[in-house]
């Protein structure tokens, strides 16, 4: 048998109790439902002693122990011995009970159509040794499933006798259901009114006498041992008992139905205050809230990834189902459940059947540098009941996913104003004249194009180098159009300022050394990562921004070069369009820049321009879509001027021709001048 903590009198003498229904003793043989979660009293409820009764921990064999969520017929230490010789022992319960003991369940001589409570072998009990594996055994013997209800195993499963039929540990089928609603009154349950010592041990949890009484909060004795009797009422009428002893088990009537503790005390009310634990729902009343139910089952250990369930098939939480008259007149529900994991949980689970509209949620003030106040009555007990009041009227919306307010982004927005990250209104390229039109925020995407030839690629890996050498700014290349070695030269000679070469194009110079190419190499490696197929595939958008996700997380890189458009495998469906094509995809890319605080820039090609004149194009000329002008941050043109007559050669006309942020630019052109030899962009005199 489990331990089960009463406190004991020396004084009562044993006394049987019978009930109408049921041949033998009350508590051995009726049936109780636990649905606990022990943990450790608080260091002050750890002296608590009682002055005229001998109280001390019993483990008597004959004390019904306490199951979770299960129906127990009989103790398996109270069978009757004569009941035992006529039960028949099928093969097929033998050999139940041997697949049992290979998982680890040794059920003894457990019989069937009976719910037992044992050792867990996947948690032992944990640190106190407890009983909360429920094994019930089907009335043919054939079948068995099981289910640990410590809130930090979970362990279920179920198997057969059967032979070929597997256990399976992922599942579980529905225990025992009621059949039918079990009817209960005070007499029946002998139930008595609390005595001194429990006013005391209610008194140092900061409970009156007054508050007590008037939720009927009763004593129940066996033989020389008490425990408190929580009484749930429907407009006055009992309808289930619950029971705590000292050592905070929880057990209760089986067969009965489930309502809120508390429910009379809701009834028209328009806000609701939703507790785990009877001792929470007193609290509340301590601080002045009448308007408060606890649930009656406990918390579970983690939300449930499933579909909500239909009514009938929402058994831990049919209460809610039960009380649905009460709760559906309420505009307003406050979920004050535990702080720690499986409260939370539940306040998830309730949200989510109740509404998440009309749910609001407390959080419990610190007790210390390193944790919060568990509950409602640990609030009280240590800080008072007018925090406890405070506590409720400073409860919060409950959060709905991807519905939020300014107050969520207060201390974001305050960052801005005070430029704390220093890149809020952009970065400077280095170009004295572009500081006015076009700069750098991380989140962005600029999309550039230019006719081809025109320096597109160059003019950013120029701009990359800049921010590079002024903001120490690392970046992520998916450069179709280069090999490696190209695209490692052209940078070299940007940040060396001298040539890779000394033919041709770079004769006229002095070439970089080795020594000059060793320091480059270095920086090549620190500053830049590479995106790139390793086979002759093309990549799609989906796998360079998986990558790109990766070289943010891995390397801390603040940019991410897309270049071009075209040399990507479009992978779309033969029923999209190529706009509605590229509206997903640059959506897709905007997303990560702004998740990822990366400033992207994409390289897309005009179409083909009939008879072109020489200027430079615009934004809607670019091939596949509107959308590349409609769904950037910046656009931007790069434009080299082909005509002598027209000026020099070397002249480069960047147009900014999109500015969605005014505090990073504005529409307008600038040019700069393009030195032939080491591929640098440079201020006009």
């Amino acid at each position: 048998m489990n331990s089960t903590h009463f406190i004991h009198f020396k004084s009562t003498t044993p006394t049987s109790f019978h009930h109408p229904n049921h041949k033998s003793n009350l508590y051995p043989s009726n049936n109780f439902i636990f649905f606990g979660h022990p943990s450790n009293l608080f260091p002050k409820l750890a002296s608590l002693s009682f002055k005229s009764f001998d109280f001390s921990v019993s483990t008597r064999a004959s004390i019904p122990r306490p199951v979770s969520e299960v129906y127990l017929e009989k103790p398996d230490d109270k069978i009757d011995d004569k009941a035992d010789d006529k039960i028949d022992d099928t093969a097929q319960l033998k050999l139940l009970r041997l697949k049992l003991k290979e998982i680890g369940i040794d059920c003894g001589s457990c019989r069937p159509g009976q719910t037992y409570g044992l050792h867990c072998p996947m948690c032992n009990g944990g640190s106190t040794g407890e009983k909360k594996l429920a094994l019930f055994i089907s009335d043919d013997g054939n079948a068995a499933t099981w289910n640990c209800f410590r809130a930090k195993c979970g362990w279920k499963g179920k198997t057969q006798g059967s032979a070929g039929v597997k256990s399976t540990y992922n599942s579980m089928n529905k225990l025992t259901k009621v059949k039918k609603v079990k009817e209960i009154t005070e007499r029946e349950l002998k139930l008595e009114p609390l005595c001194h010592d429990l006013f005391e041990y209610f008194a140092e949890r900061m409970i009156s006498k007054e508050t007590l009484l008037r939720n009927s909060v009763m004593q129940r004795r066996y033989e020389n041992k008490i425990a408190i009797a929580f009484t749930y009422r429907r407009k006055g009428e009992l309808i289930n008992c619950k029971y705590r002893d000292l050592a905070k088990h929880f057990w209760q009537e089986s067969d009965t139905e489930k309502i809120l503790y508390g429910l009379d005390d809701i009834d028209g009310a328009r806000d609701v205050i939703i507790v785990e634990g009877e001792m929470d729902k007193l609290a509340m009343e301590e601080a002045g809230f009448r308007n408060c139910v606890s649930v009656p089952d406990g918390a579970p250990k983690k939300v449930s990834s499933k579909d909500l369930p239909s009514q009938e098939e929402d058994i831990k939480y049919q209460y809610l189902w039960n009380c649905k008259e009460y709760l559906e007149k309420a505009s307003r529900i406050i979920l004050a459940t535990d702080g720690d994991g499986p409260g939370q949980a539940l306040a998830e689970e309730l949200a989510r059947r109740l509404g998440r509209e009309r749910c609001w949620r407390v959080t419990w003030p610190r007790k210390n540098d390193n944790e919060h106040f568990k509950d409602a009555n640990e609030v009280l007990m240590f800080m008072g009941p007018a925090v406890l009041r405070g506590v409720i009227e400073s409860a919060e919306l409950y959060p709905i996913k991807g519905l939020f307010s300014f107050k969520n982004y207060l201390s974001e927005i305050d960052a801005y104003y005070h430029q704390t990250l220093g890149t809020e209104i952009g970065v400077s390229t280095g170009w004295r004249a572009m500081d006015d039109l076009y700069n750098v925020v991380p989140g962005e995407l600029t999309v550039v194009t230019g006719v081809p030839n025109s320096g597109k690629s160059e003019w950013i890996d120029a701009l990359l180098c800049n921010l590079n050498q002024s903001n120490g700014w690392k970046f992520a290349l998916c450069s179709m159009e280069n090999k490696v070695r190209e695209h490692a030269r052209k940078l070299l000679e940007k940040r060396m300022k001298k040539p890779f070469f000394n033919v041709r194009y770079g004769q006229s110079v002095e070439r970089m050394s080795e020594e000059e190419l060793e320091v480059g190499k270095k920086w090549l490696s620190d500053t830049f990562h590479l995106i790139r197929c390793e086979n002759d595939c093309l990549p799609s958008i989906n796998w360079v921004l998986t990558l790109a996700k990766a070289a943010v997380l891995r390397h801390g890189v603040n940019g991410l070069v897309i270049d071009p458009y075209n040399e990507l495998d479009h992978q779309r469906p033969p029923n999209q369009t190529e706009t509605e094509y590229v509206s997903q995809m640059l959506t897709s890319i905007k997303r990560f820049a702004q998740h990822h605080s990366c400033h992207v820039w994409f390289v897309a090609h005009p179409k083909q321009l009939q008879q072109w004149t020489g200027k430079p194009p615009n934004l809607y000329d670019i091939s596949g879509s509107a959308h590349f002008i409609n769904k950037c941050d910046n656009g931007i043109v790069i434009h080299r001027n082909r005509d002598p007559e027209a000026g020099a050669l070397d002249l480069v006309q960047i147009c900014v021709r999109k500015v969605r942020n005014k505090v990073s630019g504005t529409i307008g052109d600038a040019f700069l001048q393009y030195n032939r030899v080491t591929g640098e962009y440079m201020d006009i005199n």
